[in-house]
């Protein structure tokens, strides 16, 4: 089967604009994700879908200096973006991936792929509901047949835009399965959201490279678990239940 790895990136968040290509130790936190994404076993390649809007020519502009596919769709309709970027791949099914989890593990993801693959007739494979790994380690597979579904029966708005609760509304409907983890760890989260995840993310960063680690979901959490981190994981865990000021960052093109 082809199931490409597709990767929804904008600079428009409302939180902290620009975050997918803030600097994350030594490269942008949306290579981060598609070095990972690219070594997910079972899959058939990266590609970052973003919109065609003005603000995201920042991120088409990263992606093809870096030799890294982009499609450009809808800023809005992300479900009508990843349905036209699927069917330019010819694909059976995607791996649907967001732009701000930049210690995804392609181990964790693979598990998701495994089961997708393993079980007749799947229609759609996860890792989130019930959650056992920390947000940001999310991996959603849909196959090309629900997501066309979806692409034509789905009219509200936010099943347009989050691409697979029409699939997950209807187990009656669609075939599938969840993932759990042993290392059950739901109550961290490790995506980027805000500018206090950002300085959360870069000290786990820097002690992972200081202890010569990979960065597979055991590996994440020991070094979370770390009490010199205690303020910052709470910092940022705060950080998710209030609006921050917007601010404006750096980032590379």
């Amino acid at each position: 089967m082809r199931i490409p790895v597709v990767i929804q990136a904008r600079m428009g968040s409302s939180r902290l604009p620009g975050k997918v290509l803030m600097l994350l130790d030594d490269r942008p936190v949306l290579r981060w994700v598609v070095d990972h994404a690219s070594r997910i076993p079972g899959t058939d390649g990266a590609i970052v879908a973003t919109s065609t809007e003005r603000q995201d020519d920042a991120i088409a502009r990263y992606c093809r200096r870096h030799g890294i596919e982009v499609f450009r769709g809808s800023e809005a309709d992300v479900l009508d973006r990843f349905v036209r970027c699927a069917r330019e791949r010819r694909a059976d099914a995607v791996v649907r991936l967001t732009a701000d989890c930049p210690l995804l593990d392609p181990t964790e993801s693979g598990r998701v792929i495994h089961a997708y693959c393993n079980l007749p007739n799947c229609s759609y494979a996860n890792n989130v509901s019930p959650q056992s790994v920390p947000a940001g380690f999310g991996t959603e597979v849909i196959s090309m047949a629900a997501l066309e579904t979806s692409w034509r029966e789905a009219s509200d708005p936010a099943d347009r835009e989050h691409v697979t609760p029409f699939v997950r509304r209807q187990p009656e409907r669609f075939i599938s399965t969840c993932v759990t983890s042993s290392l059950s760890a739901p109550q961290y989260r490790l995506s980027l959201d805000t500018l206090a995840d950002f300085t959360f993310l870069s000290a786990i960063v820097d002690r992972l490279r200081l202890r010569g680690c990979g960065h597979s979901v055991r590996e994440v959490l020991d070094v979370v678990a770390d009490p010199d981190l205690a303020v910052l994981r709470i910092a940022s865990q705060d950080s998710a239940t209030r609006e921050p000021p917007r601010v404006t960052r750096n980032y590379s093109h």
